[in-house]
């Protein structure tokens, strides 16, 4: 397969995935339990992409500086810091942890 089949491909998929959610009936999607799923599910790819982020690096779990910074955000959102506070906190937690190491 070379790469424009792929690419067409892809793209005839997502339509087709758009397409799916455009015709379920409205019906359908007022019911509590389709409703709370939906709701749910931001958060829960969000958390798997942080997970992948962190503690991947494209063939292997690791371990290392990123595991730090996300432990600190996570002591500094425990702690109901504002947002950027946070991002900073898992910021400076990373870059420390890299110097020390390197």
């Amino acid at each position: 397969m070379n790469t424009w089949t792929a690419v067409v491909v892809t793209a005839l998929g997502c339509y087709a995935v758009k397409l799916a959610g455009l015709l379920v009936p409205a019906v359908a999607l007022e019911r509590p339990l389709v409703r709370r799923l939906a709701a749910l599910l931001p958060v829960a790819l969000l958390a798997a992409l942080t997970a992948q982020q962190t503690f991947a690096d494209g063939r292997a779990l690791v371990l290392d500086a990123r595991a730090a910074g996300l432990a600190a955000a996570a002591v500094a959102l425990v702690l109901r810091a504002p947002f950027l506070l946070i991002v900073a906190v898992a910021v400076a937690v990373t870059a420390g942890v890299r110097a020390m190491a390197g």
